[in-house]
């Protein structure tokens, strides 16, 4: 009898797949490991940290920050004049001699102890006066000291020369009849066309007028000391009580009384 085999298939064999079953675990705090403390570095371990710890960095910042801050400082005061401070005339407050000043408190000299820093004594600083107060003008020696265009300034209180432009002959704080520069000559033929009363109110306003001007140009040089940062002010001079009564009074010099003109006629052209 013939032998029957099963012939093996030629197809893939099939696969058997198995599903995986994940299980949920409950866990506790007191099944989560703790952590583990931190170890404490040792003495000797801190040591060697801050003898590695260089301090040049933090102060190479530093220096860099003050370096930035100091430009700009200098930019502002400056007033975009230099980033270095090289000022040609610095603020008062930037210099030694006004703090030096404001330390010691004002000096008060009589005019015969202010004449003797009038710069012929190079040992000496060179002081003005201008209406009482007094300057330290030694950084322009040049301009005020001996030979200097201004000389006739230093060592008094000159406030009528500045006036009167009259440097040499009114070196004195006397201002009395200062103000007739700026008043009009009287003229007989000019004056008749005015009435005797109408001449006389002229010649009040003219006064009042005159006196404005003559305050007002004191007042440009002593606003200009007063602000100026190259001459700080140190004191103030020290005079007598009625010392105007002691002094003559001073003419109107040359050069003031040749700029008054004649008073002007009415309606006539200049």
């Amino acid at each position: 009898m013939a032998e029957i085999r099963q012939r093996k298939g030629k197809g893939p064999a099939k696969e058997e797949y198995r599903t995986a079953v994940v299980e949920e675990l409950e866990t506790s705090e007191s099944d989560t490991p703790a952590p583990k403390p931190t170890r404490k570095p040792s003495t000797k371990e801190l040591i060697n940290e801050e003898e590695e710890y260089s301090p040049w960095l933090d102060i190479l910042r530093v220096l860099s920050f003050l370096i930035v801050a100091s430009c700009g400082l200098s930019y502002l005061i400056s007033s975009g004049e230099s980033f270095t401070w090289n000022l040609r005339a610095p603020p008062k407050y930037m210099q030694l001699d006004w703090w030096k000043t404001q330390l010691r408190g004002p000096i008060y000299l009589t005019p015969s102890e202010l004449s003797q820093y009038d710069g012929t004594d190079e040992s000496k600083p060179i002081y003005l006066a201008i209406n009482g107060t007094i300057y330290d003008v030694s950084s322009n020696r040049r301009t005020y000291g001996p030979g200097g265009s201004y000389r006739f300034f230093a060592g008094a209180d000159a406030a009528r020369s500045y006036i009167t432009g009259c440097f040499a002959e009114d070196r004195t704080p006397d201002l009395r009849g200062v103000e007739e520069m700026f008043l009009p000559l009287d003229d007989p033929a000019v004056d008749s066309h005015w009435t005797a009363a109408e001449l006389a109110a002229l010649k009040e306003q003219e006064l009042k007028e005159a006196r404005e001007k003559a305050h007002e140009a004191l007042a440009h040089w002593v606003r200009f000391f007063e602000a100026s940062p190259k001459y700080p002010k140190i004191g103030y001079v020290k005079k007598e009580k009625n010392w105007l009564d002691k002094e003559p009074r001073k003419k109107l010099c040359e050069t003031a009384a040749k700029g008054r003109k004649p008073r002007k006629i009415p309606g006539s052209e200049e």
